[in-house]
């Protein structure tokens, strides 16, 4: 999240105290605070993972947040600003690439920041006790501070500055290393300020806004070594000097008052806004800026700033940064908008951060912006832990980083990193990383641990576990005074309470590729897909292969319906696939309709183009949306502006999409029954680049449809963060039309308890074993039933097993074992499964039901109808 101006006074937040106990969840008027884990990541400093729940618009919502909490008592960690690549402003990159490049263990996204400009922060930055830029001239900016005692500030600073000539004259400063921005009543401060430029600036030109030309002069010890006169000076700063840059009246300063040669003083403060405080910045350790107070004695501040400038009343992912009330523990904060988790408004943010335990806390950049890279324990590369707003690692300004100042450790511990559910004879590799007595990662080149298991059911190889048998074990690594164990279950028929696919409902279709995943959940109530080496599969109603949990689609010719089973250790389950239709609606090079170009607003520059991929033509959609204000969009619409209108009543829209890694939005116009134009997503983050087909669900509109167009879209919210420019491809535009599975025979049977005599259809029947009652449950010969109502049975003579398949149901059942399993899902009868006669026997309202019967009951007559 980014801005070009902030103004205003935010609305006072409601006041709202929480107290946070580790491991515990907190509540409060409404929203919950649930740590879910923590972790060292080294000494002094801890990863907190949380889960906040609250209430919008009577809906609950989750948010993942993180917090690392610094020990600013620990002497053995610290915390610094990071700046763009190799700590050099206008050299913008992630978090991930400022951590690694100045080797700390952790790390967030910085300030606020022009992303129209070189590249510098809002606010001002001290990394390692050295000025890299000053605050801005604008109200209600808060930074935070270590001073030399480890003492965390948050607080106001005003920048106060002049240069003077040798003539005496004198100039106010407006700041250290800014690009052009607006004070608080919109007036540009470069148009008549003189500002000053360290190396800390990587560009040879600063502050360039395209109006107000600069004038230079590069002093190098207090000496005035070159003058440029409406241009800027050729080079960066040098580290014993500085570039003075003026427009207006700071220019005619620089021209009649500096001359080459002369030496001229340069003196600048950074004060409180509070006059009351003193702070001695000079020492300061770091510093880095922000927006608006947040917490202020652990309630909510009133906001110091327009939050509205930066969506701050929208869910969005935030970062902030805040200290405890003993002012020994930093909080370094961010949370997500994303797949799962629900973002937060800075009213939220500031209830997050009071539970958290922040006493005084501030707003760092947000949106897309947002980022947190941690060292994980043992590792030794740093990773982005948050999920952020787009998907991708944005290049930012400058950044909150964490470093371990520990000497080298002797070995403490070992973790094992692994499966810790496993099927029989999987081959799992298990891997170990080692921490020294500070907590920090230990190569582990030449450490080879001994290995061991608490049972006999698998053997090791090197570091590779391989299960014979199922039951649960525990392994164990040592190495000198490093020791890690982990529980591991090995999984067998026993342990198995479901055992499903996991796909979801579709209509599969000849020559399509399907992805069969299984998932199955143990007793102890953990769940982990099934490994496809790990089942046999049975494909039948078409012709097909499976690989890898590939459902290949050769032929479908004549079927309505695909089943595929699936058997682990005899634990079976099943999925029926209706066979669906694929059609081409829209394909350049066979049939397609007049397609036109638009866009909005007028601003925009779009066109509609034919292209060809070796010899394949498609459309090609350029657009330019670097003009214009709001939701940007260009279009390719079919038969001008009234639409085309499709056949039947698809579940799916279609199509080849060439993308651009823009992440833009690709929609379709459809319009339905009813008038209604639905604005159909066939994804809202298009971070691909080359051919893919992409789907959008239609199965909910109201038919017929037509198709007005296919778009790209920049919405409003967000827009600085996809690219303005670009273009995408699009073929093959299809509409899936769902699959009917076929209706099973209308087939009565009648049964009377303790009578041989049957109907089927009111056909008389005579059974080799009458139904009887059992322990008040009745149970019915399995294979007659179930052949009568155009089931199969099957019977394996080893296992005293029965399988039954009817329709889209399949039930596996043991002989006096009450536990059956029903498409994977084990239920248990109140009585088991019998043979009287040489005939099966079960319990007729559990098996009748779950293979879908319809089961009637004459209490007088003792009779039976199933239909």
């Amino acid at each position: 999240m980014t801005v070009q101006k902030q103004v205003g006074m935010g609305a006072l937040a409601c006041a709202l105290v929480w107290q946070l106990v580790a491991g515990t969840t907190v509540y409060a008027a409404g929203p919950t605070l649930t740590l879910s884990s923590q972790e060292t990541i080294t000494s002094g400093a801890i990863m907190k993972n949380y889960v906040w729940t609250t209430t919008r618009s009577n809906k609950d919502v989750s948010v993942n947040a993180n917090v690392v909490e610094v020990d600013l008592t620990n002497p053995n960690v610290k915390i610094d600003a990071m700046a763009g690549t190799k700590n050099q402003f206008t050299k913008n990159q992630s978090v991930l690439g400022m951590v690694k490049d100045t080797g700390a263990v952790a790390g967030v996204n910085g300030d606020f920041f022009n992303t129209q400009a070189e590249g510098v922060p809002e606010g001002a930055q001290i990394t390692n006790g050295q000025v890299m830029a000053t605050p801005a001239k604008i109200s209600g900016l808060y930074s935070f501070a270590i001073t030399k005692n480890n003492q965390p500030i948050i607080d106001i600073l005003d920048f106060q500055g002049n240069v003077t000539a040798k003539d005496g004259t004198s100039f106010e400063l407006g700041g250290v290393n800014k690009t052009y921005y607006w004070d608080d009543n919109d007036v540009p401060l470069i148009a008549d300020g003189l500002f000053l430029y360290t190396s800390a600036w990587a560009m040879t030109q600063r502050a360039v806004d395209g109006t107000h030309v600069p004038t230079e002069a590069l002093i190098q010890n207090d000496i005035v070594k070159e003058i440029a006169v409406d241009t800027n000076v050729k080079m960066i700063a040098p580290a014993d000097g500085y570039i003075l840059r003026g427009s207006g009246l700071a220019r005619e300063f620089i021209v009649n008052h500096l001359k080459v040669g002369d030496k001229i003083t340069t003196k600048y403060d950074m004060v409180p806004h509070d006059a009351s405080k003193t702070y001695d910045w000079k020492n300061f350790k770091m510093l880095i800026g922000g927006s608006t107070l947040l917490v202020d004695d652990a309630k909510p501040s009133y906001f110091t700033r327009n939050i509205g400038d930066f969506s701050g009343y929208s869910p969005r992912s935030r970062t902030a940064i805040g200290y405890s009330k003993d002012m020994k523990t930093a909080y370094i904060i961010t949370s997500d908008r994303s797949a799962g988790s629900a973002g937060m408004t800075l009213p939220e943010l500031q209830q997050f951060m009071i539970g958290a335990g922040v006493w005084k806390g501030m707003v760092l950049d947000g949106g897309g912006s947002t980022q947190m890279v941690s060292r994980s324990l043992g590792d030794f590369d740093p990773k982005l832990v948050n999920k952020t707003e787009n998907g991708n690692q944005r290049s930012v300004v400058n950044g909150v980083g964490v470093y371990s100042t520990a000497p080298k450790g002797d070995l403490k511990g070992l973790i094992l990193k692994g499966q810790n559910i496993l099927f029989m004879n999987e081959p799992s590799t298990y891997q170990f990383k080692a921490y020294d007595d500070y907590y920090n990662p230990i190569s582990v080149e030449g450490i080879v641990p001994q290995w061991s298991t608490s049972t006999t059911n698998g053997a090791f190889k090197d570091n590779v576990f391989t299960p014979a048998a199922p039951g649960k074990t525990q392994i164990t690594a040592k190495s000198g005074k490093g020791s890690a164990s982990m529980d591991v279950e090995v999984v067998g028929r026993d342990q198995i309470t479901a055992m499903t696919f996991s796909a979801g409902a579709f209509s599969v279709t000849e020559g399509g590729d399907f992805k069969l995943p299984i998932s199955v959940t143990t007793r102890s109530g953990v769940t982990r897909d099934l490994p496809a080496a790990s089942a046999t599969w049975e494909l039948s109603g078409i012709k097909g292969s499976l690989k890898d949990g590939i459902l290949h689609v050769d032929s479908a010719s004549g079927s309505q319906a695909a089943q595929v089973i699936a058997r682990y250790d005899g634990y079976s389950t099943m999925v029926t696939l209706p066979v669906g239709r694929e059609k081409i609606w829209y394909d350049v090079d066979k049939f397609a309709v007049m397609t036109t170009g638009d866009k909005y607003p007028a601003e925009v520059v779009s066109s509609v183009n034919i292209a060809q991929d070796n010899g394949n033509k498609n459309i090609e959609i350029a657009y330019d949306f670097t003009k214009g204000t709001g939701t940007k969009a260009a279009y390719a619409r079919f038969n001008g502006t009234s639409g085309a209108p499709i056949e039947g009543e698809p579940e799916f829209i279609s199509a080849r999409v060439f993308g651009d890694g823009s992440f833009n939005w690709v929609r379709a116009e459809v319009v339905d029954a009813n008038g209604v134009t639905n604005l159909v997503s066939f994804t809202e983050n298009m971070n691909w680049t080359g051919w893919r087909k992409i789907t959008a669900d239609v199965s909910d509109l109201k038919f017929p449809l037509k198709i007005k167009s296919v778009y790209v879209a920049n919405p409003a919210n967000g827009q600085d963060e996809r690219a303005a420019k670009g273009k995408i491809n699009i073929d093959d535009i299809s509409f899936i039309y769902k699959g009917q599975l076929a209706s099973l025979p209308k087939n009565t049977v009648k049964l009377t308890v303790n009578k041989k005599q049957v109907t089927l259809n009111d056909k008389p029947m005579t059974l080799e074993q009458a139904p009887t009652i059992v322990n008040d449950n009745t149970l019915i010969p399995l294979r007659f039933v179930t052949e009568a109502l155009s089931g199969s049975v099957k019977w394996d003579e080893k296992e005293r097993k029965v399988t039954v398949i009817r329709g889209d149901k399949l039930i596996d059942l043991w002989i006096d074992n009450a536990d059956l399993l029903v498409n994977g899902q084990r239920v248990t009868a109140e009585v088991a499964p019998k043979i009287m006669n040489n005939v099966t026997m079960v319990p007729l309202r559990l098996v009748s039901e779950k293979l879908g019967f319809k089961v009637g009951w004459d209490p007088k007559n003792y009779g039976i109808t199933l239909e």
